[in-house]
């Protein structure tokens, strides 16, 4: 592997499929992040690392990664060629919120079963003619992953606000993607600023503005995808300009938004 990223990202039109991401990065690396949405995840060359929840974890062609929504993570290659990989995003109630932990604690999994129907499916959403099968197909993978995730125990949750945290995270998605102050969200959560701050930073991982920059990343993408052009996504999505949107997008994705778009 050589040369630079390569990204061909698309909107499937498969009820609980939000977005299909097919991509090369020779030396791109994720910050953390989140994302509202189940990412099943194949690497196809090369190897990854990541960090979910505080932990770290690796990823070879053998493996399926499931990333449960609103779980920080980053990633980088482990080798200096860089990695290949495919994704499936998956909306967040296909699986249940209830399976978010068993997620936490085992995102790998060693399933040659599992991975050849992923693979399967991304064929079919690939030729893109066969709506049947590809809702057939993601009926098995979805039925094989519970099956997984339910086996795990799931470990007791750390002692942290979680309350506090959760009810921050509502207030910020609810004022995508217009955002909000501080100390407005604040008063609608009824904590001090400098603790709401704390709470969901120990809770998440990642601090309130992290999360709401890549919430607003994850609605560019879906903008993009729908077509929409860069400029006019800048303002959808919440960001100052489209030079302010691009910034953010290649952190975060290793490419430009119109680059991204062409894919």
């Amino acid at each position: 592997m050589s040369g630079s990223a390569q990204v061909r990202a698309w909107q499937p039109g498969l009820d609980g499929v939000v977005e299909v991401l097919h991509a090369y990065f020779p030396s791109h690396a994720y910050p953390s992040h989140t994302h509202d949405a189940w990412t099943i995840l194949l690497v196809d060359e090369g190897v990854v690392r990541y960090d979910l929840d505080h932990r770290e974890h690796g990823l070879t062609r053998a493996q399926v990664s499931l990333l449960p929504p609103n779980v920080p993570h980053d990633g980088r290659s482990v080798r200096p060629e860089g990695f290949r990989k495919r994704v499936l995003y998956l909306e967040p109630d296909r699986l249940g919120a209830d399976l978010i932990g068993a997620a936490v604690d085992q995102p790998e999994l060693l399933d040659p079963v599992l991975r050849r129907r992923i693979e399967q499916l991304h064929g079919v959403l690939a030729d893109g003619r066969e709506p049947l099968e590809a809702e057939s197909r993601l009926t098995l993978i979805e039925q094989r992953l519970r099956q997984h995730l339910r086996r795990q125990v799931v470990r007791p949750a750390a002692h942290r606000d979680a309350g506090v945290a959760g009810r921050l995270r509502e207030v910020l998605d609810a004022h995508l993607p217009g955002g909000i102050t501080l100390d407005e969200a604040s008063k609608l959560v009824h904590a001090d600023p400098a603790y709401l701050v704390r709470a969901f930073s120990r809770e998440y991982g990642i601090p309130p503005h992290r999360y709401l920059t890549g919430r607003r990343v994850d609605l560019a993408r879906r903008q993009l995808l729908a077509g929409r052009p860069a400029a006019e996504v800048a303002t959808l999505a919440g960001f100052y300009d489209q030079s302010h949107l691009t910034r953010h997008f290649r952190r975060m994705l290793g490419v430009t938004p119109s680059r991204f778009a062409r894919s």
